[in-house]
């Protein structure tokens, strides 16, 4: 667009000006400066690879194939091939026969559907294997694995077909009233193009009947190496990687006279594109508004740095207005979400997402457009500049801090942009300093100037999620509005208070001692004692670089509370996230926390109550001053609690109509009955029971003594440094001798063996089904490890019973495990969504599959996978700063070591499948149990 490219030259002179640059404006037009830490190279075939080495997670790495291909290449008679080539690549390769892939990856512990992955969109398709151990032997198994998918799919007919009735049920699963809401408003949202017509899931009769030469033709066309990026990342050496890389992928043959990679364009449309959608199981309005603008594939420089630094500025500005509107009383929405995003591979948008609240759609979408139109004719105040300018470089410093410790998967976000979208790999640091440069030049007049020259008239749409029956935005509505707020001469430039407080104002801090401290050999942490009887358990932990975490525990909960509080409790969150914090309200507190990185939050659970807190390593004081506030001076403002009642009015409306909320609110009702005092669905009478004085004395009950809290605190910061702050801000609060203990409140199920078909009206008809065994029966560490394997052998076996053999769902899921509060007990759930036709003889696979474990048939196979997982996964999470707070907890919370062999990893090493079969006779043993079927309504 030619207003775009008029504030990058802009931008240009003003770097040119500014930086005191004494090279060319060519120059500047240069990529940004390089990470050298990832090695990119092209083979001769012209695939292309990525390498990066990091120790973020030990002695494992991950393994992704990016290809270049996605649902919009896909002919008419293919719609929906590109997904199902996906799930192809999983059945069967040259060196992989059937499941092979996966049978031999489960074997070393990855698991499928965590571990191994894909996705399809609809200018990509990505797969993914991620954490394998860096063995010899399974570096060689997971670059044959690549290579495979690279050019070697089996595609018989036998799997495809048996693949088909998988395809169909991820599709009923998906399918929901927002879906069909976007099935039906695409058009619109992607002006017209092919991009609304290849929704990568594609269409079930194409699905159900397309010929196997349609799906080999679209794998020999696409699925080619000038089309493919391998990327690894891990625990490598990056050069004897390359080799391999080298060696292996270079021998694959390009195809010649292959189709042309198109991409598509949405073309311009001069007038405003409007549609209206709406679905018998939405009941809640929404409404978004774009404007579409090209976006360039060719090498990013510093002025693409600089406007996109402008753009993220505007949308932070934008979302801190609305959400400081949101909290009035009277506005006529609940949110307002408006930026710049991507859109597709040529296209990005500025969008406005407007959540009205009910039946003031009109209204909602006047004031939002008018705050659009506010900035596009005023701007944005120094004091916003600022307070966002702040924020992006503390963004900044704890992306350098933290570079050495990015997960996998961010490192491979940042791939896959550079492959698809040719986005810059950059150095985060030379960036810094560039944007630091920037910082110190970029104006008002550049945010004013890029919202005026993006905020056109051309390329816009308006999508309306509509209600049946109410008053919907129409088409003449959204433009009359539009022309008036764009024409409004009343419209004032934003204004606010400059003045910045300290989160402490207020505030008449005692400072306390720590009175003794005494350090643990055994797990290397120091436990504190402070004057006021809190005792601190800390650990420095560098796992995780300039992250540092806190927890305080307290026995209590919900158990201790009296029944008609219970309905507050369950809001108590909101209002108090809602109210702010000390003195200042909740759209207050982010200025004052502006280029801070530090927040608490707090939870009430049934038998506990905890604060948790976290924080970069410079802003540990901060995050302990708003634990101190947590619990001297919290904040409930009835104003902020009647504009969460408005939005608790929008909820119930929204859930009124939703399958996935009928199906839940229908298990409360089937296992204890509709009138249960403590078991209540949320409905209109459980919010008419909320009050706001019940919530604000809800929360004082539950946080009214610190010293009844055990305090955690593992991380980046050196003991010398926390001690003082502890002194301050920990030891300083007020606090009592009481101690509480919880309650044993539970509560049994209506019946001990509940078998219910439940009939709800669908517009997509499925079934899904809801499964639970539970057992009293005493706590060891073995049992709670033995009841997660009896899963997890389940897991394995329904994915291969029911979807591979039946085609019968997209998967189950199987989850065991025990319990201690308020009773010990056993407790394995299954759950899968399936067709209605399937549904009975599905349910009996699940009981034979239980029943045979019972009986003793336990798969040595299956067990030495879950035996590898549960061992691996464990070995893995000692990469994390968490695992030492977990360690921690466990000693103190729980009296054990988790760290010593005779507490995990012998008891592990040491499961046969005796001891399964026994865990699954103890459990069926006089068990109880549900067995819940939602079915469509005849």
């Amino acid at each position: 667009m030619r207003s775009t490219q008029k504030i990058k030259n802009s931008l240009l002179n003003l770097c040119l000006v500014v930086l005191g640059f004494t090279v060319s404006a060519q120059n500047l037009n240069q990529p940004l400066p390089a990470d050298q830490s990832i090695k990119k190279g092209v083979l001769p075939n012209g695939m292309t690879y990525y390498l990066h080495s990091t120790d973020v997670t030990k002695d494992v790495a991950s393994y992704y194939i990016i290809q270049n291909v996605g649902s919009v290449l896909e002919n008419d008679d293919q719609q929906g091939l590109a997904h199902f080539l996906e799930h192809m690549a999983f059945n069967g390769t040259e060196n992989f026969e059937g499941k092979g892939i996966l049978n031999t990856l489960e074997k070393e512990g990855i698991v499928f559907g965590k571990d191994i992955n894909a996705y399809t969109s609809f200018d990509e398709t990505v797969y993914n294997i991620n954490n394998v151990p860096t063995t010899p032997e399974l570096i060689e198994t997971g670059l044959l694995i690549l290579r495979d998918w690279c050019n070697y799919l089996s595609l018989t007919d036998e799997e495809i077909d048996a693949e088909r009735g998988v395809i169909k049920e991820e599709w009923r699963t998906r399918q929901s009233g927002q879906m069909r809401i976007l099935q039906q408003s695409i058009e619109t949202m992607f002006g017209g193009s092919k991009y609304a017509k290849r929704i990568p899931i594609g269409d079930m009769d194409v699905i159900e009947n397309f010929e196997y030469k349609a799906l080999r033709d679209f794998y020999h066309d696409w699925y080619r190496t000038d089309l493919q990026a391998i990327a690894i990342v891990g625990d490598i050496d990056v050069n004897e990687m390359e080799k391999k890389i080298i060696e292996k992928f270079s021998s694959i043959p390009a195809i010649e006279n292959a189709p042309e990679r198109f991409v598509v364009k949405i073309e311009d449309n001069e007038k405003l594109m409007y549609d209206i959608a709406m679905d018998k199981e939405v009941s809640t309005a929404n409404i978004s508004f774009g404007i579409r603008y090209d976006k360039s594939l060719k090498d990013e420089s510093i002025v693409d740095l600089a406007q996109g630094l402008i753009d993220n500025m505007i949308s932070s500005i934008l979302s801190t207005r609305f959400q400081e509107i949101s909290q009035k009383p009277d506005a006529p929405f609940m949110a307002v979400g408006a930026g710049f995003g991507d859109m597709t591979r040529l296209h990005n948008a500025f969008n406005v997402r407007v959540i009205p609240k009910p039946d003031m759609q009109q209204e909602a979408f006047k004031l939002a457009m008018a705050e659009i139109n506010r900035a596009v004719k005023f701007g944005f105040t120094n004091a916003e500049i600022t307070r966002i300018k702040a924020q992006l470089s503390n963004g900044y410093e704890n992306q350098i801090a933290k570079r050495n410790d990015r997960p996998h998967g961010q490192i491979i976000r940042s791939i896959q942009k550079n492959y698809l979208e040719n986005a810059h790999l950059t150095d985060i640091e030379k960036e810094y300093e560039i944007v630091k440069v920037l910082f110190n030049v970029i104006t008002q007049d550049h945010l004013l100037k890029r919202m005026q020259g993006m905020y056109t008239q051309k390329n816009r749409s308006i999508v309306v999620t509509g209600v049946e029956g109410k008053n919907n935005l129409t088409e003449e509505q959204a433009i009359q509005i539009l022309n008036e707020v764009e024409n409004d001469e009343t419209l004032k430039p934003y204004e606010e208070e400059e003045e910045v407080k300290s989160l402490m104002t207020g505030v008449n801090l005692v400072p306390g001692k720590i009175v003794s401290e005494k350090a643990n050999e055994t797990l290397g942490f120091t436990t504190f004692s402070l004057s006021n009887g809190i005792s601190v358990h800390y650990k420095f932990a560098d796992k995780n670089k300039n992250d540092v975490k806190l927890e305080a525990i307290s026995d209590g909960g919900k158990s201790l509370l009296k029944v008609d509080e219970l309905p507050s409790a369950e809001i108590v969150g909101n209002v108090v996230q809602l109210s702010g914090l000390g003195e200042f309200s909740m759209t207050d507190l982010p200025k004052v926390l502006a280029g801070k990185t530090a927040n608490t939050f707090f939870s009430i659970g049934e038998t506990t109550e905890a604060i948790i807190g976290s924080s970069s390593t410079k802003d540990v004081e901060t995050m302990l001053q708003m634990v101190n506030l947590r619990f001297t001076k919290p904040r409930f403002d009835e104003t902020s609690y009647g504009v969460l009642m408005q939005n608790v009015d929008n909820f119930l409306t929204r859930k009124s109509k939703d399958l996935n909320s009928k199906m839940s609110d229908s298990v409360t009702t089937t296992l204890y009955g509709n009138n249960h005092p403590t078991k209540r669905i949320f409905n209109k009478a459980f919010v008419e029971d909320m009050s706001f004085e019940k919530s604000k004395a809800v929360y004082k009950s539950r946080f009214n003594n610190a010293a009844d809290f055990t305090f955690f605190i593992v991380g980046d910061v050196v003991k010398d440094d926390l001690k003082p702050l502890l002194a301050n801000y920990i030891a300083s609060i007020p606090t009592t001798n009481l101690k509480e203990n919880w309650k044993n409140n539970a509560v049994e199920w209506s019946a001990k063996n509940v078998d219910k078909d439940i009939y709800l009206p669908m517009e997509d008809p499925k079934s899904s089904v809801r499964i639970a065994y539970k057992k009293e029966m005493p706590h060891t560490l073995k049992d709670e490890i033995l009841m997660s394997a009896l899963g997890k052998i389940l897991q394995l076996r329904y994915t291969e019973a029911l979807r591979e053999d039946e085609g019968g769902t997209y998967g189950a899921s199987s989850n065991g495990f025990m319990v201690k509060e308020p009773r010990s007990l056993a407790y394995l759930s299954i759950s899968f969504d399936c067709n209605p036709d399937l549904v009975e003889k599905l349910i009996t696979i699940v009981h034979k599959e239980i029943e045979a474990i019972k009986n003793g048939t336990v798969l040595q196979n299956d067990l030495d996978k879950i035996t590898t997982n549960i061992l691996k996964e464990r070995e893995d999470s000692k990469s994390l700063n968490a695992y030492e707070m977990a360690s921690i907890k466990n000693l103190i919370l729980e009296g054990y070591n988790m760290d010593a062999p005779e507490n995990f990893e012998n008891i592990v090493k040491s499961m046969t499948k005796k001891d399964i079969q026994d865990m699954a006779k103890r459990l069926l043993d006089d068990h109880k149990s549900f067995e819940i079927v939602f079915k469509p309504e005849q």
